[in-house]
């Protein structure tokens, strides 16, 4: 098969730990052809999630199809499919696809037009390819489950709490929180964190580490209006339940894996929300092309220069020793902000 016909990408035929060599490998794979709704966009960035060393922990086995994954990207639309009316050839786009297929650690990649936005015109595809998974997360966190306005003036006099401000989902919660009028605390455990996450619009710091009732009484607040978890659901439960006003809202982006006890915000009428950006994808749910919306709204949030980007570190080219090097940086637990890979 001639070169036009294949691509690059990064993969794996199995479940493997971070020390062994086939952990990631590079390889070259068929081109896909877009079909229906789908598009086929040439990557030019991507950049890596918690989503990815979890997808590569999980149970995998097949030693003739290799799996391909990632959840972020920025690229060049190639090809539409017959069904499309929202990209041409030659579209600048970004996005974070669909959990159950192939990913964006290749040379190309089809993904439905309808969760894809277009890519900021202020960014480089790097810094572009750092948004789309931790944007749309942080929206759908904010102001589809947990219904808090954009319209700055409803929300005068409200807090949140965002725990875990200085990752990706964190770096962008905080300022989308921050663009809607509320109070933000964003908690953190270091200096670097810290100062990160108050230079992307925290108001108030406090230590995720230590309960946080004492520490947000010491900054004035009795209670929140609405807390949004990005770090360990069950660790952080009970200091939830404690700092939640009445009538407030909590929604966690990570699952809790064992029981929580729901009754410690019984007595408060508190609702608790999931969210997972992949949902709309993976259920083709009726609503999907949300997502192409709200990427296009950060876009222009972005481009007037009220939304920045949160590209921390970037490596190039795209390839499977520096996704392994990016791997092994979120494991470490110390990321602040977005890894990005650029170029095959």
């Amino acid at each position: 098969m001639n070169r036009s016909q294949t691509m690059k990408a990064v993969g794996y035929y199995r479940t493997l730990p971070i020390s062994d060599p086939e952990y990631l490998v590079d390889l070259i794979v068929d081109k896909p052809v877009p079909t229906g709704k789908d598009i086929l966009v040439k990557i030019n960035a991507i950049s890596v999630n918690p989503a990815d060393v979890k997808t590569r922990a999980g149970g995998y086995n097949d030693p003739n199809t290799p799996k391909i994954i990632g959840w972020d990207a920025a690229g060049v639309v190639e090809q539409v499919g017959p069904d499309c009316t929202m990209f041409k050839p030659g579209d600048e786009v970004y996005y974070a696809g669909d959990v159950d297929r192939p990913g964006s650690n290749s040379e190309y990649q089809l993904v439905d037009e309808r969760i894809v936005g277009r890519k900021p015109a202020s960014l480089s595809y790097a810094q572009a390819a750092s948004m789309p998974l931790t944007t749309l997360t942080a929206w759908e966190a904010l102001h589809h489950r947990l219904g808090i306005s954009r319209n700055e003036q409803e929300n005068q006099g409200q807090s949140i709490l965002i725990i875990g401000a200085a990752g990706g989902v964190g770096s962008v919660a905080t300022q989308l929180a921050k663009l809607a009028g509320l109070t933000v605390i964003g908690t953190a455990s270091r200096e670097e964190s810290s100062r990160w996450a108050r230079e992307h619009g925290a108001d108030h710091i406090i230590n995720h580490r230590e309960a946080f009732g004492p520490q947000l009484a010491s900054l004035g607040f009795d209670a929140v209006d609405y807390i949004v978890c990005l770090n360990d659901t069950v660790l952080h439960w009970d200091n939830m339940a404690e700092a939640i006003r009445p009538q407030g809202k909590i929604c966690s982006i990570v699952p809790a894996g064992k029981p929580v006890n729901m009754d410690a915000i019984f007595f408060k009428s508190v609702s608790f929300h999931w969210e997972l950006m992949f949902t709309r994808p993976k259920f083709q749910t009726g609503d999907m092309t949300e997502q192409h919306r709200v990427l296009n709204a950060a876009a222009d949030l972005i481009d007037a220069g009220r939304l920045k980007e949160t590209m921390t570190r970037r490596l190039e080219p795209i390839n499977a020793a520096n996704l392994k090097l990016a791997h092994e940086k979120l494991l470490a637990g110390d990321m602040i902000g977005k890894l990005v890979l650029e170029g095959f």
